[in-house]
């Protein structure tokens, strides 16, 4: 695969979880070469599942399984892999992509040993976001990956896992593949909404939600049979669906040359701009009255930690939140981060004799 295709805006990714058979693997995608929207055929050859006794692949005799898939409908082909083994086999059998899972990019050992077996390669990787939510991590796998000598990568954004999530499968957290975007503006982000669902009725919704933020392309998983298949079932849709899911999404452009457009968002902005300056000096305004009340609370032995006043702050925040369009769960957030600073800014206030007593200590020595 050469490096425009994963450039390329519109990017769409698609196949089964798993591939059970040559059957299931040629014919979900001649279906989906059918549809005329898909670029890649995607299919997990190597399943590292959460708990043994499942169907974890069919191993190394899947490969041959793409060649077919790829001469009799001219789709680009790819897997996910996890050893350096992997990569070889990948690389003997000509794939035209491979990806970094989840369970593997968290782990820096597993991504040199597969960055290692990269070297000297032409290949195109993408990189998933580890399974915790950790940019540095994230951020590390695609260093070592650089560090390879590979130039054709891409990210994959698959959600994280969270206790007690009950919307999605994996929590998206959009700020991490946004703060990636940031420190990686050259590599094109792919949303897995299939990962973040994990049931295929929120699809739409978290596949428009990544366009809305301008990704390059999506990696969903399609199946001829979805019902019968041998790994997550209920986030998979037929190539049919598929079409019909794609259809419904609008992508967007990331600006627009209409002088009228460009007058008006240069307005707004400058706005937006404005206000953040107003910010950082209320800030810096609150941040002294919350020093001020570190050396009182100092000066009389009163602990740091107020609950009962930080109780009373969050509640009156969240009432008065009611009557503006701002969520609940953001002003919880934004004071949640006010409220560790302020704490961090007493308590060094608090310790301060006791790390001068230390340095006298040291002094004496």
């Amino acid at each position: 695969m050469n490096k425009s295709l994963i450039k390329k805006d519109g990017l769409i990714i698609a196949g089964p979880c798993s591939a059970e058979s040559e059957e299931q693997l040629v014919t979900t995608a001649k279906s989906l070469a059918k549809t005329g929207m898909v670029d890649v055929l995607r299919a997990g050859i190597w399943k590292p599942r959460t708990n043994p006794g499942g169907f974890e692949g069919v191993g190394l005799k899947g490969l041959s399984w793409f060649s077919t898939a790829k001469k009799e409908t001219g789709l680009a082909v790819g897997t996910e892999v996890a050893t350096s083994r992997h990569v070889e086999d990948v690389l003997h059998y000509e794939l035209d992509l491979m990806w970094v899972g989840a369970r593997t990019s968290v782990n820096p050992f597993s991504v040199q040993n597969i960055a290692d077996a990269l070297k000297g390669t032409d290949s195109t990787v993408l990189i998933k976001n580890p399974i915790n939510p950790d940019i540095k991590l994230w951020i590390g796998a695609v260093e070592r990956i650089l560090n390879a000598g590979i130039t054709k990568i891409g990210l994959i954004h698959r959600g994280f896992s969270s206790y007690n999530n009950k919307e999605y499968r994996n929590a998206p957290i959009w700020q991490i593949p946004i703060e990636m975007r940031r420190i990686f503006p050259d590599l094109p982000m792919i949303c897995d909404p299939s990962h973040i669902a994990g049931k295929r009725e929120t699809l739409l919704r978290v596949s428009q939600k990544s366009l809305d933020l301008h990704y390059n392309g999506l990696i969903i998983e399609s199946h001829y049979n979805p019902e019968e298949a041998l790994t997550d079932k209920e986030q998979q849709v037929s190539p049919e669906q598929l079409a019909i899911l794609l259809n419904q999404l609008v992508w967007k452009k990331e600006s627009s040359n209409l002088p009228e457009y460009q007058k008006k968002i240069e307005i707004l902005r400058e706005q937006i701009n404005q206000y953040d300056d107003d910010l950082i000096h209320l800030l810096h305004s609150r941040m002294l009255v919350a020093e001020n009340i570190g050396q009182l609370k100092k000066a009389n032995n009163v602990t740091v930690l107020q609950s009962n006043r930080w109780n009373e702050i969050l509640h009156k925040m969240i009432s008065t939140t009611r009557n503006t369009n701002l969520s609940e769960d953001f002003i919880k957030s934004f004071m949640e981060i006010l409220h560790i600073e302020s704490i961090r800014i007493q308590n060094d206030l608090s310790n301060s004799h006791k790390m001068n007593g230390l340095l006298n200590f040291s002094e004496n020595v």
